[in-house]
């Protein structure tokens, strides 16, 4: 959903890629002209193989949907391993993927978990000693390919706030923009599109001009939160529609824009070139 646009606007930006994985046939197909390595995060002499020679590594990393916090995580266990391996061979950035919705964590007495995990992931990033990027980013457009089911988008309780939805492809190319800057400085960067909607209005936007027929289910939030008591993956929707809701999301993308560039598609426009 982020890596294969971000792979490909690296890619056209002119960079020499490799991706590393635990599939590499599956990479192969999906990146025919970039380097394809064979590995995990779990194993440290795989990230020392695809670390060497390297001017940056890119951590594309999410906690997922089934698993728990006692389990071995890609944006814990596996940044620790990213940052002792990078040390090692003298890697000179690295750029990582965060979140902005993230920063709900403590409003309004919401903790999760999960959240904590993405903080921690940033705060060993910033105290590694080795030149990094951070980016926050909004509400990417690709969410929806988790929102559409048959005919109907999923729509849970009611959002307070408007979301400034990013594409995918607007983001990586912002991040061939600052990796090209070839700077050792330490960036941090919040990644925002040009339009700000609440979740309805963006439904509503998204249903009015897809190409496919598309009707709004809306559920109450007191659904979710009775199956996130009993099902892993309901737990963990319960709690990021939550913080999608109720974070009140600011514009601060200035510097981005700035620096990187300005985003270009629009929801309306993603909306009709959405592949079903």
């Amino acid at each position: 959903m982020l890596g294969k646009p971000v792979t490909q606007q690296l890619v056209k930006a002119g960079f020499d890629v490799s991706v590393m994985g635990r599939s590499p046939e599956n990479l192969q197909k999906i990146f025919p002209t970039v380097n394809v390595l064979k590995g995990d995060l779990k194993n440290k002499s795989d990230l020392k193989m695809a670390f060497q020679g390297q001017d940056a590594v890119y951590l594309n990393l999410s906690v997922l949907q089934t698993q728990k916090e006692t389990d071995w995580l890609t944006e814990r266990e596996g940044v620790q391993n990213v940052i002792e391996i990078a040390k090692e061979v003298n890697l000179p950035r690295i750029a990582l993927l965060s979140s902005l919705v993230m920063n709900y964590q403590g409003m309004n007495g919401f903790d999760w978990w999960v959240f904590r995990v993405k903080e921690n992931a940033v705060r060993l990033i910033r105290d590694s000693g080795i030149p990094y990027s951070i980016y926050y980013p909004s509400t990417f457009m690709e969410s929806y390919s988790l929102q559409i089911v048959g005919n109907f988008i999923a729509e849970a309780g009611k959002s307070f706030y408007k979301m400034y939805f990013i594409a995918a492809e607007d983001y990586g190319s912002q991040v061939a923009a600052d990796l090209k800057s070839n700077t050792t400085e330490n960036r941090e960067f919040t990644i925002q599109g040009t339009e700000a909607f609440t979740y309805k209005e963006a439904n509503q936007i998204f249903a009015r001009n897809s190409s496919k027929k598309l009707y709004i289910l809306s559920t109450p939030m007191w659904v979710m939160k009775v199956g996130s008591s009993l099902v892993q993956q309901a737990n963990y929707a319960y709690h990021i529609l939550t913080a999608l809701n109720y974070f009140p999301e600011k514009f601060g993308s200035d510097k981005a824009w700035r620096e990187l560039g300005e985003p270009k598609i629009t929801l309306k426009e993603f909306a009709n070139s959405y592949k079903f």
